[in-house]
């Protein structure tokens, strides 16, 4: 039986004001990166190239010289593994420094200022009656529309594309933006915390290729917002006059008011 002896000895670490501004604006690259990819599938892989480096670092400690590596060669293509995987996240968050108010001395303070390491998130309010009242009637009156709700995701990429309204949520103003001779009916209405934050919004198409057929660009944009973010969005056909309902890559088709209501419920009053 061998005997393990921890040998502990005191580090003195001095800290210069450049070490702390290092950590602080790595730190504060970190939390926003994880903002973009926070609610989309790119969490979950993150969490397994987390899980087979600390594998690794542990068959290392171990000396399990076989698998340590193997593990170390899957990890030395890590960067360009990276690259390829988060894609979208990673021109998403360079497009977000490149953006002015990012960059900018008082957008800096207000973003170090509004910093929360409180990880729990507030509990969306929702009007469900008035979605699901707007929705039957379009599908009724055969009025094809495009909604966005928002979750925990920021959607601003998607709300500077239209234009920002910023109104209450109200049945009746969602459909008369959808009215067909409404000049913002063309694109998607995107909603947060009981606000119409925004219409004509454009989204991106989903690259699936085994979808079905009948379904439209209104569907495909759908499935590929649902793809990228944490939203709900409703599709109503203009065609067949159907409700359908996205969430994280999948759909529900063809579903009644009830069941819309039963979905939104589920979403957004029981979180």
């Amino acid at each position: 039986m061998k005997l393990i002896t921890l040998n502990i000895e005191l580090l003195y670490i001095h800290l210069r004001v450049i070490d702390i501004v290092d950590i602080l604006l790595f730190a504060f690259l970190l939390y926003h990166l994880y903002n973009l990819i926070k609610g989309t599938v790119a969490v979950n892989i993150l969490i397994g190239i987390v899980a087979v480096y600390a594998l690794w670092l542990l068959v290392g400690e171990l000396e399990m010289r076989l698998l340590s590596k193997v593990l170390g060669l899957f990890l030395s293509g890590g960067t360009i593994a990276l690259m390829i995987v988060f894609q979208q996240e990673l021109r998403r968050f360079l497009l977000l420094i490149g953006t002015h108010g990012f960059v900018s001395n008082t957008s800096i303070a207000r973003r170090f200022i509004s910093w929360q390491w409180d990880t729990k998130t507030t509990k969306l309010t929702m009007d469900v009656e008035a979605i699901v009242k707007a929705c039957s009637s379009m599908a009724q009156n055969k009025i094809g529309a495009l909604i966005v709700i928002a979750k925990e995701n920021d959607l601003n990429s998607y709300i500077k594309t239209g234009e920002v309204l910023n109104a209450t949520l109200t049945s009746s103003l969602i459909e008369s933006i959808f009215f067909k001779n409404s000049p913002l009916h063309d694109g998607a209405v995107i909603i947060s915390d009981n606000l119409i934050v925004a219409a004509r919004c454009i989204l991106p198409l989903t690259h699936k290729t085994d979808i079905p057929h009948h379904l439209g660009l209104r569907h495909r944009a759908a499935l590929g917002a649902s793809e990228d973010t944490d939203a709900i969005i409703i599709v109503i056909s203009e065609q067949f006059g159907t409700i359908s309902y996205f969430r994280e890559g999948g759909i529900y088709l063809d579903i009644d008011g009830e069941r819309l209501n039963e979905l939104l419920e589920k979403d957004f009053m029981n979180e």
